[in-house]
């Protein structure tokens, strides 16, 4: 009988599942696996939502395979260790596995993979948390790109892959199953969180995939910047922690776009957002650099200023500026922020507090549910200037005119900052023209 593992990590469902879905079709039994990795639990930038969304997610995960036929094991430990006892316990003649693209996941999977096949064990990993991976979106000369426009124009020219179907287990009576710890709680872990989680796993993501493909990604480039309505696909969590796979997404979006041609536009307008997220991976897959310095290396020697009272001022959601109090807030208290205003803030906190994109960067990672860093990281060189494709540093946002422009009624700021035009609401911490000025002579140094 040839057994093999499944080794679930940021691909938490059934559906559409490369791997499961090829180590079942080699496989007489498959015996599903997910390791609690301590050196990604106890790094500074994991933080308790994201976590607590994941046993949520795993949560629904171990139910869903129980009614396939199957059983998840969970472990706790070192990686290595772990998984040389479970090759050893079952007999496994086959580890499967999704590619994850950040560098110490590529480091411990090489690891992973060196000792499986020490111990005779076949490795198979595939493609599955992207539609094109890093090496097959590239420019004629073989280079990757640093700026998204071309590479978008590539990724589109590229066949997209097929949905795969729902996987199925099996369990023959002679299957040695080894022995699984319960699915630990958020506090087992070392974390607590008081905010309010949204539905987590694979059904919720699909419930969710299908409401937004049936109303707001008709609308999409007409309300996705506006924060005070549903206009954002809300399915970065689910993404993130694979609840649901790009292709499922892809095939949603562009089905609502042939059964409503007029709202094509607007559809492909969020194909850009999945871009944007593959384009970010193969930046840190090309450049790993960027998540320990800035894309640019003319910038790693900016002089930012760092004064920890406004850094908490802004982690608080207080600098007396409405729209990013009302941003830093939401992220505080839901896990999530509105995509728009997650540039307002970073550019804020970088362009008129004069602080590092590195310190609101870290800050982000601790607070999100769908805390990536590749997007994270993407998304704050950008607004600070110092990544791929950035923002030129002289266009700052001005956090007035973009609460007037994008949430023009206040709805998104009333929300948050109720108290914002009493006068319990706090002055601001900086005056915004000088402090632009301040950003100027600060990158004209460099």
């Amino acid at each position: 009988m040839k057994i093999a593992l499944h080794w679930f990590r940021c691909d938490l469902r059934l559906s559409d599942n490369t791997a499961l879905q090829a180590s079942q079709a080699a496989s007489d039994a498959v015996i599903p696996v997910f390791i609690f990795d301590p050196v990604i639990l106890k790094a500074p930038d994991c933080g308790a939502p994201i976590v607590a969304f994941m046993l949520k997610c795993l949560e629904s995960l171990e139910k869903n395979i129980e009614a396939a036929g199957g059983r998840l094991i969970f472990r706790h430990g070192e990686v290595e260790t772990e998984m040389r006892e479970l090759l050893r316990v079952t007999g496994a003649k086959a580890l499967y596995f999704n590619r994850d693209y950040e560098p110490y996941a590529r480091k411990r999977d090489g690891a992973v993979e060196k000792l499986a096949q020490s111990m005779g064990v076949e490795v198979h990993h595939f493609k599955d948390s992207v539609i094109h991976e890093p090496d097959e979106v590239l420019k004629g000369d073989g280079n990757p790109y640093g700026v998204f426009t071309p590479y978008s124009r590539v990724w589109r020219s590229k066949p997209q892959p097929n949905v795969l179907p729902v996987a199925k287990f099996r369990r023959p009576a002679e299957l040695k199953e080894p022995e699984s710890l319960p699915l630990p709680s958020l506090k087992e872990l070392g974390f607590s969180t008081d905010i309010a989680l949204p539905p987590a796993g694979e059904k919720a993501g699909r419930e969710r995939l299908k409401e937004f493909a049936a109303n707001a990604v008709l609308q999409y480039a007409d309300q996705r910047n506006f924060p005070g309505i549903e206009g954002s696909s809300r399915l970065s969590p689910h993404l993130r922690l694979g609840t649901l796979s790009p292709r499922t997404v892809m095939a949603a979006v562009e089905r609502a776009g042939e059964e409503h041609p007029t709202s094509k536009k607007q559809t492909d307008i969020y194909v850009n957002e999945l871009i944007w997220r593959e384009f970010y991976r193969q930046i840190l897959w090309h450049f790993p650099h960027v998540a320990e310095s800035c894309f640019k290396p003319q910038y790693n020697d900016l002089q930012w200023e760092n004064d920890e009272r406004l850094f908490a001022a802004w982690c608080e959601g207080r600098t007396g500026f409405p729209i990013v109090d009302a941003g830093m807030r939401q992220l505080n208290t839901t896990g999530w922020m509105h995509n728009r205003v997650r540039m307002i803030v970073a550019t804020f906190l970088t362009k008129d507090l004069l602080i590092s994109w590195q310190w609101g960067e870290r800050y982000f990672m601790q607070k999100l549910i769908d805390a990536d860093l590749a997007s994270n990281n993407g998304g704050w060189q950008w607004s600070a200037s110092t990544g791929t494709d950035a923002q030129p540093y002289f266009r700052i946002f001005n956090p007035i005119s973009q609460a007037e422009k994008f949430d023009p009624e206040g709805r998104y700021i009333r929300h948050y900052v109720p108290e914002a035009d009493t006068l319990a609401y706090p002055a601001p911490i900086v005056d915004h023209a000088q402090q632009r000025i301040k950003a100027l002579a600060l990158f004209k140094q460099t």
